[in-house]
């Protein structure tokens, strides 16, 4: 008879870098607030970026461009942070965008805008996206590796 080994839960569990990471990413979105006003929900600046008449865009544009830029210099200093040993083919990537982009337009927000900035303003609005968010990620995971069987 034999026993089958557990999967392990998370292969890289990396809790300072994550704890730093996200430190960062809160300290960079009080920043923004304290100095502009504004939330940082990435799919709000980045969706009306190409509206018309938006007073802001140079201010848009600034800030998507210093995600690009800072992706690329991360990417250029330690390319192993973007090491994968999954790739979607094309077709799934486009569908993956495409929900993900309907979805944050149906939910007035992403993560960034509701987990981040939403909930350490105590929205109610926010804390109902965000497990929203935090369920659909629980199933889907579910169903990816216990139904589907992938992992």
């Amino acid at each position: 008879m034999t026993v089958a080994t557990p999967r392990p839960i998370m292969n890289d569990l990396t809790p300072l870098s994550a704890l730093l990471g996200g430190a960062l990413i809160g300290l960079a979105a009080s920043i923004l607030l304290l100095t502009h006003g504004r939330v940082a929900g990435i799919s709000g600046l980045y969706g009306n970026l190409f509206r018309r008449g938006v007073p802001d865009r140079a201010f848009r544009a600034s800030f998507v461009a210093g995600l690009v830029v800072v992706g690329a210099a991360l990417h250029l200093l330690r390319p192993e942070s973007f090491a994968s040993t999954w790739t979607p083919g094309l077709p799934l990537a486009l569908v993956a965008g495409v929900v993900v982009g309907v979805g944050t337009r149906l939910g007035n927000g992403c993560t960034s805008g509701h987990g981040v900035c939403g909930i350490s303003r105590l929205s109610v609005r926010s804390l109902a996206a965000t497990g929203t968010f935090m369920a659909t990620a629980f199933i889907t995971v579910f169903v990816v590796r216990h139904v589907v069987g992938s992992r």
